[in-house]
């Protein structure tokens, strides 16, 4: 494989930011270098260069918590390295989803750009962290749980419901049965492996058209 474009520092390294390649969480940044930059290009898994242990180590080996790559983008200087995953289990040492989990501003600091679709964006990533973490007493760890017969039921469930409202003429019906069908379409998309972006995509393909 080529790697012309790629520049490791004096180290021989290269800071690699992995992000979930469904929800676009930051899930940990760690460092490459050229043998674990090819390893992880050819297996399709994560795997890094321990600056504290001075070897190779590849994500999940022993937790099983492995990371499937779906992509690896470096930016215009080549310098470091985005990598784009699909998590099967944390991606902290904590066993929590992210190791970014704490901020300098706050939680409540709010950009002053918000989009009336930043609820589908939230409810995406706390569906990944949910089937990362799997919490007890958690719906969504219960959906996760039981499988996609459970979660395809409770689609079919809620587009009745959906439907049912609709003939009812009930705007409250509706509205609430509607975010029903929402989150467990969401919830499936998660469970198959499918970006909401790809959702998104199709879309936009149609609307082009």
């Amino acid at each position: 494989m080529d790697l012309s474009n790629i520049k490791f520092d004096e180290n021989g390294l290269i800071p690699a930011v992995v992000q979930d390649a469904q929800s676009k969480e930051v899930l940990t940044l760690a460092y490459m270098n050229e043998e674990s930059l090819q390893k992880t290009l050819e297996t399709k898994e994560t795997w890094f260069w321990s600056r504290s242990r001075q070897e190779l180590w590849n994500k999940g080996a022993t937790s099983g918590n492995k990371q499937q790559v779906i992509d690896v983008l470096y930016d215009c200087d080549g310098d470091a390295l985005v990598v784009k995953v699909i998590p099967a289990g944390p991606a902290c040492h904590k066993d929590v989803y992210s190791c970014f989990n704490d901020s300098l501003l706050g939680e409540s600091v709010s950009t002053g750009n918000a989009s009336r679709f930043d609820i589908i964006n939230q409810l995406e990533s706390l569906i990944a962290v949910r089937e990362a973490e799997m919490p007890e007493g958690s719906y969504t760890t219960y959906l996760f749980r039981e499988g996609v017969d459970k979660i395809l039921k409770k689609v079919g469930e809620e587009a009745s419901e959906v439907i049912i409202a609709a003939k009812n003429r009930s705007h409250d019906e509706l509205r609430y049965e509607a975010s029903d069908l929402i989150f467990h379409l969401l919830v499936l998309l998660r469970e198959q492996k499918l970006p909401f972006d790809a959702v998104l995509e199709e879309l936009k393909k149609r609307h082009t058209k």
